[in-house]
């Protein structure tokens, strides 16, 4: 069975909260995967949820190691004494390596580790075949898309563990993702997800297509509009990780524009996380925007000739 504990850290990068999800064995063991944001009281939470379930949290696994899902970890495993998974690329402290694509074992629990590079580099998605139940933490939530963000992601690899996804794993009734409600049919999710980053990219080319050069900035309040500037600087990153891609491709060029910024285009691009936010809040946002890739000179970009 599976039950998931809500972290109380509402944000618009975090929905509702981080979901944290305990997986019960059948024989008194239990799995935490992601344990979320360093909050005593979510902790006493998990732990009040073993407990009143006669659950004995015998381990803890990352999806990945972004601020709102593992530091827990450490205080979890102090309380219980259990062993922290994590993805081999992570810097995380753990016990061990997850094994990617084998199995972590815990109990009469046998999960499928899935490399699942995209959102980051030290992603895993854990597959419960028994119950066709896939955990994607931040490679696809319950509501919303996820933010993709150089250097810390990167937008093809992330659109081939969607694919993977959808062609090895066909058989996946249920998402539990690292935020938002559960999804119920996890196929029609994945090809949401698979045809909402073609349909950006689309719009992408289309916009550059419209003039000669077009920078971030320009890009995007062509095609996302300026009614949420205060998701500005995520769509700004989500522009740089396909334009990346299609650089890479030899589809676009960039060219260094001889100017300063505009305050508002810096502030898309470098947002103040310091001034706006909280330091906790800050680091989180800093993680998700991958910030410390900062974009201190302006480029044009155009479509290269086909």
């Amino acid at each position: 069975m599976v039950r998931f504990v809500r972290a109380p850290n509402p944000s618009p990068l975090t929905l509702d909260g981080t979901n944290s999800y305990l997986i019960d064995d059948g024989a008194g063991n239990g799995l935490v995967i992601d344990p979320g944001p360093p909050m005593a009281q979510h902790v006493a939470a998990l732990e009040a949820t073993a407990a009143a379930h006669g659950i004995t949290i015998a381990g803890i696994a990352l999806t990945h190691g972004h601020p709102d899902h593992a530091p827990a970890a450490a205080l979890l495993r102090q309380q219980t004494g259990a062993p922290v998974y994590a993805h081999p690329n992570s810097v995380v402290e753990r016990d061990a390596d997850l094994t990617l694509d084998g199995d972590l074992r815990v109990g009469n629990l046998a999960l499928r580790v899935i490399d699942a590079p995209g959102h980051t580099f030290d992603h895993a998605i854990f597959y419960w075949a028994p119950e066709r139940a896939q955990f994607t933490g931040d490679t696809i939530l319950g509501e919303g898309s996820v933010v993709i963000a150089p250097p810390g992601g990167a937008m093809r690899p992330y659109q081939r563990t969607l694919r993977r996804l959808a062609e090895e794993f066909s058989g996946a009734r249920t998402i539990y993702g690292g935020h938002g409600p559960p999804v119920d049919d996890a196929q029609a999710k994945i090809a949401e997800y698979i045809a909402h980053r073609e349909m950006r990219e689309r719009e992408l080319i289309d916009a550059l297509a419209h003039g000669d050069r077009a920078t971030i900035p320009e890009l995007v309040l062509f095609i996302y509009g300026d009614a949420r500037p205060e998701l500005w600087p995520a769509m700004a990153r989500q522009l740089l990780a396909h334009l990346i891609a299609l650089q890479d491709e030899g589809r676009v060029a960039a060219a260094r524009v001889d100017r300063p910024m505009t305050q508002q285009e810096a502030w898309i691009l470098n947002p103040p996380l310091s001034e706006l936010l909280d330091e906790e809040q800050a680091a989180l946002v800093a993680a998700e925007l991958g910030a410390q890739l900062r974009l201190d000179v302006l480029y044009a970009y155009r479509l290269t000739p086909s």
